[in-house]
């Protein structure tokens, strides 16, 4: 069903009369260096669109955007234009890496640019000729006591009680917590997740037609148990990088699948402004719990089993 909603959307960008092309100006690179991604659109003059990812600084976990020129735009006549957008792109990381075609949302629908790879060379280091080495730092005779005032401890507790009261009034007292009071402990997040799925589904938020607010609260709940679960930080990540990191992660192998497809419907309605059927909202709620039951800690389980 997911992928029946990427074909229509896509389907639907192009018999818009859009396209959308991308090219590099060189596919290899060397570590550190930049290099120019030139986006090419053709659309009507009178049809007003966007990049999705604008406030995104990434291309994937491993291309990073350097800087965005303004675009330019080209009067084709009848009432066509052309917009030159170019992205200056570099990678810090060697390898061949994949650019996955970009999103141009115009007039409601998706366009996409073709594919691209970039090729990152390393820098030889031994074929520098410009390092010399550093010549040894003259050192002067220092004796801290020396500057120390007699009883300099005393001041040294003073100052430290004085900065320990202030960090235990701006934690506990100013924000009205009893430090004596026991702290509910959290739990753990695999119950965390399932609770929070299942108080989102009784919210019933995309039947009364807010699709984008049920698609980022889903996507909260697993970037936030991906986090606790994983010790990954999912919550400040681009849905590519979430999907890169847990590809190299032996646990989340078998049902990054799932967790991919979640992200490129949420991405598309909440940039895109796309209608998912019900359906595609139902499976990506099982698709959720799907992959929170199947990355959950072997000891929950020992425990549920021991219980019976």
């Amino acid at each position: 069903m997911t992928a029946t909603l990427l074909m229509a959307a896509m389907a639907t960008a192009w018999g818009g009369n859009v396209t959308f092309k991308a090219k590099l100006d060189s596919a290899t690179l060397l570590m550190g260096k930049t290099t120019t991604l030139h986006l090419e659109i053709t659309q009507d003059k009178d049809a007003r669109g966007f990049f999705p990812g604008e406030q995104l600084d990434t291309l994937n976990a491993m291309v990073e955007i350097a800087d965005r020129p303004a675009a330019d735009t080209i009067d084709l006549d009848n009432n066509r234009i052309q917009i030159n957008r170019d992205l200056i792109i570099q990678s810090f990381d060697s390898g061949m890496w994949i650019i996955k075609p970009i999103p141009y949302v115009v007039n409601g629908d998706t366009a996409y640019s073709n594919q691209l790879t970039l090729k990152v060379i390393p820098v030889d280091v031994s074929q520098m000729q410009d390092i010399n080495d550093i010549k040894p730092v003259e050192e002067v005779p220092f004796s801290l006591f020396d500057w120390l005032p007699d009883y300099w401890w005393a001041w040294l507790l003073g100052l430290a009680l004085i900065i320990g009261g202030i960090w235990a009034y701006r934690k506990y007292y100013k924000k009205g917590i009893n430090p004596l009071k026991p702290i509910k402990k959290r739990l753990p997040p695999y119950e965390e997740a399932m609770i929070n799925l299942r108080n989102l589904k009784a919210a019933q938020l995309w039947q009364q037609g807010q699709e984008k607010e049920y698609f980022t609260g889903l996507t909260d709940i697993l970037r936030v148990y991906i986090d606790r679960r994983f010790h990954i930080n999912a919550v400040e990540m681009t849905s590519s990088q979430i999907i890169d990191t847990l590809k190299k992660n032996e646990e989340t192998k078998a049902v990054n699948e799932q967790l991919e497809m979640i992200l490129e419907v949420a991405d598309i309605v909440k940039f895109a402004n796309a209608r998912p059927l019900a359906d595609d909202n139902e499976v990506a709620y099982q698709r959720a719990v799907n992959f929170v039951e199947e990355t959950r800690p072997v000891e929950q389980f020992d425990k549920k089993e021991a219980k019976r």
